[in-house]
């Protein structure tokens, strides 16, 4: 069984279609990859796992209980889906530790010395221990990167969701990015991960869902896309980078 489907999604923002019949499936230590133009849902779809958006009709299972409904517990939910923003989205009035162990203590009921031990140990595994006491302000976009995704995997959670990762970086932190995914995949975390860089798809994995206009058209090997019968998807896929 899979960690997560999701089946027949639809969502409507003012009567506008925006993701349309979305089948996914995602599996304990997968690393999905999901890309496509500017405004083809790709964001909205990854706020529909964890109902930061609201899905108009379909269905999510998360280890085979339906998650979309008035009777589910959303803060629960959001513990079990991690999620590392764009734009990194820490809070710029508080430090380092602070940014991680506030999820720890507001929803996890962590004391605050129990919480700091879990902070430092995740920040430790990020090399960013030194740096705990600086607020977002006095770090690099590669180290507030860092932080997000040690934020996110403090909580435990089952799935790691990441919404263009490499979006703010230059190709240095970029590739370092690629080779932190690639080691999170190597300790078994599941991941879904939408990105416009198609270096950082072909670094951290295999197979790669093509989102156009709200709807899944491909999932494919790149190699193979870059060759697909679509001249859309293959023009898509020819890109050195796609934006």
């Amino acid at each position: 069984m899979a960690l997560m489907e999701v089946r027949d999604l639809v969502k409507e923002f003012d009567g506008q279609t925006v993701l349309s019949n979305i089948h996914l499936d995602l599996h304990d230590g997968d690393v999905r990859v999901l890309m496509g133009a500017s405004g083809s849902g790709k964001s909205t779809l990854l706020r529909c796992l964890n109902r930061l958006v609201e899905p108009t009709s379909g269905s999510i299972l998360f280890r085979g209980k339906e998650v979309l409904g008035p009777s589910v517990d959303v803060r629960e939910l959001r513990k079990q889906i991690g999620f590392v923003f764009q734009q990194f989205a820490l809070y710029s009035h508080l430090n380092v530790l602070e940014n991680v162990t506030l999820g720890l203590r507001k929803l996890h009921g962590m004391t605050p010395a129990e919480a700091k031990e879990k902070a430092l140990l995740e920040l430790s595994n990020f090399d960013m221990t030194m740096h705990q006491q600086k607020y977002p302000s006095q770090l690099s976009g590669g180290q507030k990167q860092r932080v997000a995704i040690a934020r996110a995997l403090a909580m435990d959670p089952a799935v790691l969701v990441l919404d263009e990762p490499t979006s703010a970086l230059d190709p240095v932190m970029s590739r370092d990015v690629a080779d932190l995914i690639n080691r999170l995949h190597e300790d078994g975390i599941t991941m879904i991960c939408v990105t416009h860089d198609l270096h950082l798809a072909r670094n951290i994995a295999d197979k790669v869902m093509f989102l156009d206009q709200g709807v899944i058209r491909a999932d494919d090997r790149i190699e193979v896309l870059s060759q697909h019968s679509d001249p859309q998807i293959q023009a898509f896929f020819q890109k050195e980078q796609v934006f």
